[in-house]
């Protein structure tokens, strides 16, 4: 097969790293995951987001351009739990429309961020699964992750109305979107195979599909 870099997108419990871990397990492509237990700026800006947004999000730019270009550069094929993109499209966004981040910090990011991504490879394909809040909110409380603990319906339903936004304009790779909150990657196999399935036919050429 083709070297592919498959980037997987969506909101916080929609399935991303479920469906990185059981992609790289059936097909043996290499895997990574967004850097959080061993993020030095997490736990300051849990204590206070108005002074460590910033500091978190050009450390977060960082590391996923460093992952990127990696398993861009990995002769395996490689899928990517959380893009680059979402940072600055998705949270960043939130954490300036929030106040927890200000508008100046925001568009220095900005700016940053808009110089980098011309110069990363461009993915194969970017896989965007789609969740409604009320399927999110039940995921979040049953793995009962502490970190998340503060999160709520209308932060997701925030996200979620950035992610539409930002799924309107995005042009740098296809896209397939997925709708997850019927799907369960973990212990269905024949819903891995759909997706797998679904997966091969967008890197094959054929039309965009959103399913359930």
């Amino acid at each position: 097969m083709p070297k592919h870099l498959i980037l997987v997108a969506g909101n916080i419990g929609s399935g991303k790293t479920s469906l990185t871990e059981r992609i790289g397990q059936r097909l043996g492509w290499h895997t990574a995951y967004e850097s959080v237990a061993d993020n030095p700026y997490l736990p300051n800006f849990y204590k206070d987001m108005k002074s460590w947004s910033f500091h978190l999000q050009v450390y977060f730019l960082g590391h996923r351009a460093r992952q990127h270009l990696q398993m861009a550069q990995d002769p395996r094929s490689t899928i990517i739990d959380r893009s680059i993109y979402e940072d600055a499209y998705i949270f960043c966004r939130a954490l300036n429309h929030l106040g927890n981040l200000n508008e100046l910090d925001y568009q220095t990011y900005l700016n940053v961020f808009n110089l980098l991504i011309p110069t990363l490879p461009v993915p194969s394909m970017l896989v965007y699964l789609r969740c409604p809040v009320d399927v999110l909110m039940a995921r979040i409380h049953q793995r009962a992750r502490d970190i998340e603990s503060s999160i709520s319906a209308d932060y997701l339903a925030l996200l979620e109305s950035y992610y539409d936004e930002w799924m309107l304009t995005f042009d740098a790779c296809p896209v397939l979107t997925i709708k997850t909150d019927d799907l369960d990657f973990v212990h269905k196999k024949r819903h891995m195979d759909i997706v797998i399935k679904r997966i091969s036919e967008k890197l094959s050429g054929k039309e965009e599909v959103v399913f359930n």
